[in-house]
């Protein structure tokens, strides 16, 4: 089954790292999160990945076009460019990516519609190239194929972005710096979609995903979401980065399941 990862958004709230950069190529640790989202899938089998490219993508473009070269050591002779040895170490080998132009500012819907050339089966994954999580992907799939609808969400439990403390008697007894806030789900993307998905989008760069296409599939009693309840976080805005590469830092990244 194939993987989209959406990578064209601008990233506004974002500024401070994206006037430079595509969102999904901001780092966690020393890789961007688009890598980091690519080895959660990976680490299940899943490594035929379409990205769907916009803001910026030519970065994205160079950054896997020179993958081999910048993450294995080398062996070159002066003067014999022909003659370069790469001593491969790393552990992406057999990644299939295939990077596609999507148009810079084209809303969701319509980059995936432009994308369709390129998939393969009748079902495949989706997902925002900003999010990570301990999201199960067997079981994702398992259930997509259980209930037999077109679509499937990952719903999540949101973080608070504020602390939340515990208190008795005028004394803090415990702190918990991103708790769940409340009882309610929010789209955490890793989607599965049947191929029927694609009459529902267009290539105008105005069709959205969300607003339109997935209000109509819900409507029509389409739509079915996975509930996760293990860890899940989006980088959207610096304070966001802080966070990831601070669990990362502190080895308490919940994502790395690889």
């Amino acid at each position: 089954m194939q993987v989209v990862i959406l990578c064209g958004g601008l990233g506004t709230r974002l500024r401070e790292e994206t006037e430079f950069r595509p969102k999904p190529m901001v780092n966690v640790g020393t890789r961007p999160i688009l890598w980091h989202i690519m080895k959660i899938y990976a680490s299940y089998g899943y490594n035929d990945f379409i990205l769907a490219l916009g803001y910026k993508g030519d970065i994205i473009k160079n950054y896997f076009c020179h993958y081999e070269l910048m993450n294995n050591d080398v062996t070159i002779e002066l003067g014999k460019p022909e003659q370069v040895h790469i001593h491969h170490s790393h552990d992406e080998s057999g990644w299939k990516i295939t990077l596609a132009n999507t148009g810079e500012k084209t809303l969701k819907g319509g980059r995936l519609k432009k994308i369709e050339k390129y998939l393969t089966g009748d079902t495949f994954m989706l997902t925002y190239g900003d999010g990570v999580g301990n999201i199960n992907i067997p079981a994702l799939i398992a259930f997509h194929r259980q209930h037999g609808k077109m679509a499937t969400i990952t719903g999540i439990h949101p973080p608070s972005r504020f602390g939340q403390l515990k208190v008795e008697d005028g004394q803090v007894t415990a702190f918990s710096e991103k708790p769940v806030e409340g009882e309610g789900v929010i789209n955490g993307g890793f989607f599965i979609f049947n191929r029927k998905i694609l009459d529902y989008v267009t290539e105008d760069e105005h069709c959205d995903l969300e607003i339109g296409p997935l209000e109509k599939i819900a409507a029509e009693g389409q739509l079915m979401v996975y509930k996760h309840n293990g860890f899940w976080a989006c980088m959207d805005t610096q304070r966001d980065v802080e966070y990831l590469n601070r669990l990362w830092a502190e080895n308490r990244a919940a994502w790395k399941v690889w």
